[in-house]
């Protein structure tokens, strides 16, 4: 089993919402600057405070809570 001691959970910050090491920065977020900065380099100038383990904590997260269901996609022609 998968330990993430890197996402934390604090009613008093950001709503409730997981977060990397208590900061202020949600796995959400995380997980979306990934998509918008392929480039871990670009992304970390952006996110200075992220370190690898964070990210890579935050996609196995983001991952783990997923429902594990089938979206009807359109079809390509």
């Amino acid at each position: 089993m998968q330990t993430f001691d890197r996402i934390t959970v604090n009613p008093a910050r950001m709503n409730g919402q997981p977060c990397i090491r208590d900061l202020r920065l949600t796995v959400k977020r995380v997980v979306e600057a990934v998509s918008i900065y392929p480039d871990r380099q670009e992304l970390k100038r952006e996110y200075p405070e992220l370190e690898d383990e964070d990210i890579r904590q935050a996609l196995a997260y983001a991952a783990a809570v997923l429902e594990d269901k089938a979206i009807e996609l359109p079809a390509v022609l």
